[in-house]
């Protein structure tokens, strides 16, 4: 589903990371960008018959460079996303097609609000074993090595430091992500390997679902 024509366009952007050189190169961004975009709507399609869609969207190749030290107008990926649906289905599910063997697929939590980061931290404070379990299967470590994300150095207010699950407690995001090579990308077959890392990290998703939608009762908190 995905050309060479991609990958050779973000290598030529890489290199070349100018609104000039963009405008005369508009053409094959709009090439690149359709096959893509096809790609994320394909797997739309399916993850929609196994988990419920709300949205499917690829993000703008502009960069936001206002606050940002490097002032390259593009990025040099293309990225796109997928939001579960309702308020009972939480997490988003993520793609990112890079040369140089770096496209990532995967998903999780990256900006958790303060409630809900505070409520994921109180579960992991009371038991530990479920997220333990999941992210120590088999083929979630054959898939993603480990959950990531950033952390608090010791940790975090109102929490005890030497509290025997502060690895899970300290943490500020949750993710995990699968690397594909260029070659594995432009395979006819991407399209259900994104797929199966996508089923891989749903237990996640739903675990974290639970605790987002109920209190440390295990009581419902949606209305």
């Amino acid at each position: 589903m995905l050309s060479n024509t991609v990958f050779s366009f973000l290598k030529e952007l890489a290199a070349n990371n100018t609104r000039e050189w963009f405008t005369l190169h508009k053409k094959n961004y709009d090439v690149s960008r359709s096959q893509v975009l096809a790609l994320i709507k394909e797997v739309h399609r399916q993850l929609d018959e196994v988990d419920k869609i709300e949205n499917s969207k690829i993000f703008r190749i502009n960069r936001d460079v206002r606050f940002s030290s490097n002032k390259s107008p593009y990025k040099t990926n293309f990225s796109g996303y997928y939001t579960r649906l309702g308020d009972s289905r939480r997490g988003s599910y993520y793609l990112s097609i890079q040369p140089g063997n770096q496209t990532v697929v995967g998903g999780g939590f990256y900006d958790p609000s303060k409630e809900d980061l505070f409520r994921i931290r109180k579960e992991f404070e009371l038991d530990e074993s479920i997220i333990t379990k999941i992210t120590t299967d088999k083929t979630f470590k054959l898939y993603f090595d480990q959950l990531r994300g950033e952390r608090v150095a010791t940790a975090p207010r109102d929490f005890d430091k030497e509290h025997p699950h502060i690895k899970w407690i300290q943490m500020k995001q949750f993710y995990a992500f699968r690397s594909f090579t260029d070659e594995e990308v432009m395979d006819p077959t991407f399209p259900q390997e994104v797929m199966k890392t996508f089923m891989v990290i749903r237990p996640f998703f739903d675990y974290m679902s639970d605790i987002l939608t109920t209190d440390l009762n295990g009581e419902s908190i949606l209305k």
